[in-house]
């Protein structure tokens, strides 16, 4: 199984280039960066639950993984998540594909619908209407990224015919993981993607992700995982199902602490690969 890495980038944190560099040499494979433009004043989670100082403070994930790629010769360099419905999808498309460029074609891109509603709305989006959204958004950068002139007529998205270079790296385009663990975000991994990313989930979830994606044909979509560090039977189990990475979550702490605690994950990667 693959290991990989999750966490917030902010102004408070590790420099993601630092990061990114300090990940790679401890042998992990994957870098995954979280979004959020801004909190609304008074957000809690999703579970209601006071929002950690990560959330006001997070850099915008794009620039900080081109810092990552600069610094980096392997490691993939992924959103987790980007919050694709409060973005516009020509610059959207227009960044992960420069990122590709940049970092020679180790872009993982993950995006989900969000849980924030006052979030959503300060940037013009009805939340009632975010999953059609993101819908269209996933199929209209499908064809931005792999045709020469792409236009598109939605409900939610409208535009063209236009011309967009630079091009993905990858072919036909980087690698869409789709996040969330509801019914939707299960169909929308079916329908758009090339990889699920549960922030909740369960061995039994991923043997059912994997028996309906055998049910559609799918073949090659990469299931991601969150993994504990005090429960490596429970990672075991998801490889195990079907899981194909399992990414710690690196709790946002100084620079040393940071480090110190990556030292900390890579003990126990090594533990988990042997």
């Amino acid at each position: 199984m693959k290991i990989g890495i999750s966490t917030f980038a902010t102004d408070e944190t590790l420099r993601p280039d630092a990061l990114a560099r300090a990940v790679e040499e401890r042998g992990f494979e994957s870098l995954f960066l979280a979004e959020h433009s801004h909190m609304p004043k008074g957000s809690t989670g999703p579970d209601g639950a006071e929002l950690g100082r990560a959330y006001y403070r997070s850099l915008d994930p794009f620039l900080a993984l081109t810092a990552a790629a600069s610094s980096t010769e392997r490691l993939l360099l992924g959103t987790g998540v980007a919050l694709l419905v409060q973005r516009d999808v020509i610059h959207t498309a227009k960044e992960v594909a420069t990122l590709d460029l940049l970092s020679g074609g180790r872009v993982l891109f993950t995006v989900g619908a969000g849980w924030n509603r006052a979030e959503m709305r300060n940037h013009g989006v009805d939340p009632g209407s975010r999953g059609r959204r993101l819908d269209e958004q996933l199929a209209a950068l499908k064809l931005i990224w792999t045709r020469d002139e792409a236009s598109f007529r939605g409900a939610h998205v409208e535009f063209g015919p236009i011309h967009m270079w630079p091009k993905p790296v990858q072919s036909p385009h980087p690698p869409i993981y789709i996040g969330g663990h509801s019914a939707a975000a299960r169909r929308r991994v079916v329908e758009y993607g090339d990889g699920w990313f549960p922030i909740t989930v369960t061995p039994d979830d991923v043997r059912g992700m994997r028996a309906t994606l055998a049910a559609h044909g799918r073949t090659g979509v990469v299931i991601n995982v969150p993994a504990d560090e005090d429960d490596l039977d429970l990672v075991h189990e998801f490889a195990e199902a079907g899981a194909d990475r399992a990414t710690f979550h690196l709790t946002t702490v100084g620079d040393a602490a940071t480090l110190r605690k990556l030292d900390e994950l890579a003990a126990v990667r090594e533990r988990l690969t042997r």
